[in-house]
């Protein structure tokens, strides 16, 4: 890691001397050397930053990162402008063209073959789903892969989504879109994250997070406000949710009970 930290460095340095698109950023590296995880001491930096009478509110903040925590932490800034970069993880590309099993090219099938057979195969027809031997004279070329496509996930969009669904009428206190949006993080760590399991009643796959917001919809009014408030949980609160929870888990586990039967398996 200290080679890996000084590499950064050495190219960071070399970069603003040489790259005037370089000219105007400032780098800083929060190498291991500084405790924390990585998106974490971002998020931590940008709230920091927040504390300075220079800053301006409408910023704008790009993560990158396959993490969901990421989009947990960029809701939990409450700042208006922030985008989270992934790569397309469900893009195929282009499939491959299947490969003639007598030459290695493709374009044609086997049977149209009008290569030059390997020596080692030259006197016999390859059995079904036998490969060709390679010649070591030749150098393969470096099959091109397709890389992935980025796309940007909104968050901003996102509250504006979560503004709307987590609107509770009737309610004997106002509506504060802020706190709101803050349960709802909580009540994912539920669900598990990094640093929590999931409890074993609630997995994501099988609608933990439906059943949670289900249940603060309501016992919202009993609680008679939020589960949060700056940053720290009204216990009294959680727990109705929780109770909550402990009337549904009969139904939960009896549906993934009856699931697991249904389900052949083979061993």
């Amino acid at each position: 890691m200290d080679l890996l930290s000084n590499s950064l460095k050495y190219w960071v340095s070399h970069k603003l001397t040489t790259d005037p698109g370089w000219a105007d950023l400032k780098i800083i590296i929060s190498d291991s050397s500084v405790p924390g995880e990585g998106e974490h001491k971002i998020v931590d930096w940008i709230r920091r930053q927040r504390t300075y009478p220079d800053w301006d509110a409408n910023t704008s903040h790009v993560i990158y990162g396959l993490d969901a925590d990421l989009i947990m932490l960029s809701l939990a800034t409450h700042e208006p402008n922030f985008r989270v970069l992934r790569e397309d993880v469900f893009f195929q590309g282009n499939k491959a063209a299947q490969a003639c099993r007598n030459c290695g090219e493709t374009g044609h099938f086997a049977a149209n073959c009008k290569g030059k057979l390997s020596s080692a195969h030259r006197f016999r027809q390859l059995m079904p789903g036998e490969k060709p031997l390679k010649d070591p004279t030749v150098v393969e070329k470096a099959k091109p892969v397709d890389p992935k496509p980025f796309i940007w996930l909104d968050v901003s969009t996102l509250r504006e989504y979560l503004a709307v669904e987590l609107v509770v009428p009737g309610v004997p206190f106002p509506f504060d879109v802020e706190l709101a949006i803050d349960d709802w993080i909580f009540m994912i760590f539920f669900v598990g994250n990094d640093f929590l399991p999931h409890l074993p009643s609630l997995e994501i796959r099988e609608g933990a997070i439906d059943v949670l917001l289900k249940i603060w919809r309501s016992e919202l009014g009993r609680m008679g406000g939020y589960l949060t408030k700056n940053g720290k949980v009204n216990m009294e609160r959680a727990g109705i949710i929780l109770e909550g929870l402990a009337k549904s888990e009969d139904e939960i586990f009896q549906k993934r009970k009856e699931g697991e039967l249904a389900t052949p398996s083979f061993g």
